[in-house]
């Protein structure tokens, strides 16, 4: 995405109106898919469904990868008053809230068709509504202010977990299910707010005329821009960044096991140390890369999240030491999940053309959790095959190809 530069300033200059709207959308956004995995799997299992069913039920999260195939339709059309944007937020927050409320107004044991049918229309709805947030976030902001901005959002989106992970199943204990849901659902009206009070993004170039323009046109620019050989290279580097750092901790729960942690000791470290590092990590980052730039952040903070990785080969030496479970859940969370997430989203964001912000962002971040969704399938045949040290020590150097992909993909002197 094309921006014109900017004179660097001090971080609290870039605390706007813009940040402060992508709090409540970071948080509007991850609101629905924490539903999905701690909310809803309480109340499935509470109502007495089996370990092989609430597995199934992981399936219908696959709309967060799919999503790029009908991203084109909200780089196409708008509705009315509202724009391209904020009409698509309004849109997909209100089916949200209606679709989250009267799925917890079904019985699990009676209806578990229907059950299914409204879990895959609130994936649907949610990846909806990230795509069209991760839209506006990459317009409404400066390239400098990208990697702010993709760490406000991130953490806020981390935030969000503690609704449906905590304080629902709190009220579950005191209430029925169907005033929890609908509890839980009116969490999405700030987002809903916000959308209805910012300002629409400025629109850079000619938006698409036709749908199949929406469709072929994001494809076409992204290829033509640098050519074939640059894109294959953008894409591989965005599938491999993170590779290594998310097979390593594809397990994890199964290895603080292994070791002899108990689960009250892993609890404590991952809810409590893996938390607020990430927070804390994804702050940090998104305030060191106003001064270090997206291209250098790649750079730093890809080299922080490949050594976290050795972290876990460390504790797989030592064996179970609760102070080092807690340094290494820590580590790999501020140095993964806050620096190296800030990093690639800001990148990838970065790497949108402001007309097809939609389907781009999509196809990025839809190849990004790839490795999550796929390659971490092959994870527990490879450590019965390693054992966990060498496992970590293989994962860590799966960090190498994207990091000797970076001088042609972002040179560190590059001037951005």
């Amino acid at each position: 995405m094309q921006k014109a530069a900017q004179p660097i300033a001090n971080w609290h200059t870039y605390l706007n109106r813009r940040m402060a709207a992508l709090v409540v959308l970071g948080f509007s956004s991850g609101l629905p898919l924490y539903i999905l995995l701690s909310l809803m799997q309480a109340w499935l299992a509470k109502s007495g469904l089996s370990l092989k069913v609430l597995g199934l039920f992981t399936l219908l999260q696959f709309p967060y990868f799919w999503k790029f195939t009908w991203a084109p339709l909200m780089d196409r059309f708008s509705f009315g008053g509202f724009g391209r944007r904020r009409g698509w937020m309004v849109l997909t927050q209100c089916a949200l809230f209606f679709a989250i409320g009267g799925m917890g107004m079904l019985d699990p044991r009676l209806q578990v068709g229907a059950v299914v049918a409204a879990t895959a229309l609130v994936a649907f709805l949610s990846a909806s509504q990230d795509i069209v947030i991760d839209a506006y976030r990459s317009e409404t902001l400066s390239e400098r202010e990208q990697g702010l901005g993709a760490a406000v959002y991130v953490n806020a989106y981390k935030v969000s977990s503690m609704v449906p992970g905590a304080l629902s199943l709190i009220l579950a204990d005191r209430m029925a299910w169907p005033p929890v849901f609908w509890i839980t659902a009116a969490f999405m009206l700030p987002g809903l707010l916000c959308a209805l009070l910012i300002r629409e993004p400025r629109v850079y170039g000619e938006r698409p005329a036709t749908l199949r323009a929406a469709v072929v046109l994001p494809f076409k620019e992204f290829i033509e821009r640098d050519g074939w050989r640059r894109a294959l290279w953008l894409l591989a580097f965005i599938l491999l960044y993170k590779v290594g750092d998310s097979m390593a901790t594809a397990l994890a729960t199964k290895f603080y096991l292994d070791l002899g942690f108990s689960m009250t000791e892993i609890g404590w470290a991952a809810n409590t140390t893996g938390f607020w590092a990430s927070i804390a990590g994804g702050i940090v980052g998104g305030v060191w890369m106003i001064r270090l730039g997206i291209n250098r952040g790649l750079w730093v903070f890809g080299a922080l999240q490949a050594v976290a990785i050795l972290g876990f080969a460390w504790l797989a030496l030592v064996g179970p030491s609760t102070p080092l479970l807690a340094a290494v859940i820590g580590f790999e969370a501020f140095a993964s999940m806050g620096l190296g997430g800030a990093a690639m989203v800001a990148f990838m964001s970065r790497s949108t053309d402001a007309r097809y912000t939609a389907t781009q962002y999509a196809l990025f971040s839809a190849l990004a959790s790839v490795p999550r969704i796929f390659v971490n399938a092959s994870v527990g045949f490879v450590i019965a095959e390693t054992g966990w040290f060498w496992f970590f020590i293989v994962c860590f150097f799966l960090a190498f190809p994207a990091m000797m992909m970076l001088p042609k993909i972002a040179p560190w002197n590059a001037k951005q």
